[in-house]
């Protein structure tokens, strides 16, 4: 069989290796290196916006944010204080002074002649400090 029948040919011998990729590019920094950095803050991001799933947009909460720079998010469900604050510090750049977290409970709608319900959802009130603020109404 031909598989076991040894290779009577001669193998080429290989020229040295003058270099390793290693050793000629020490100096520089690794692509790696900074698409980690890059990919974290992006990750951070991106993370931040699966727990702050939207502002809320109406006149008790444009009024909050005029007279006590408090700001009113839709949040997920499964998100606490600690992590809403983290979430608006990766999002907007500023570490929020206090968080309060609302339960609220979807409203039951009719469909028809069947009665059905919203889902229920969370709300969260961030406060920020003196002289900081955020831009949320730019499309709106």
């Amino acid at each position: 069989m031909a598989l076991f029948k040894k290779d009577t040919k001669k193998e080429k011998s290989t020229p040295a290796k003058t270099a390793s990729m290693k050793d000629m590019y020490a100096d520089a920094p690794s692509v790696k290196d900074t698409e980690k950095k890059s990919s974290a803050k992006a990750m951070a991001v991106s993370n931040a916006y699966r727990i702050l799933l939207r502002p809320v947009i109406s006149e008790k909460a444009s009024h909050q944010q005029t007279l006590a720079n408090q700001y009113f998010f839709e949040v997920a469900i499964g998100a606490n204080k600690i992590e809403i604050a983290k979430a608006v510090k990766a999002a907007y750049g500023i570490m929020p002074s206090d968080v309060n977290v609302i339960r609220m409970e979807g409203k039951s709608r009719r469909y028809g002649r069947k009665i059905g319900k919203r889902k229920d959802w969370k709300k969260a009130i961030v406060t920020l400090p003196k002289g900081k603020s955020i831009t949320l109404y730019e499309g709106v």
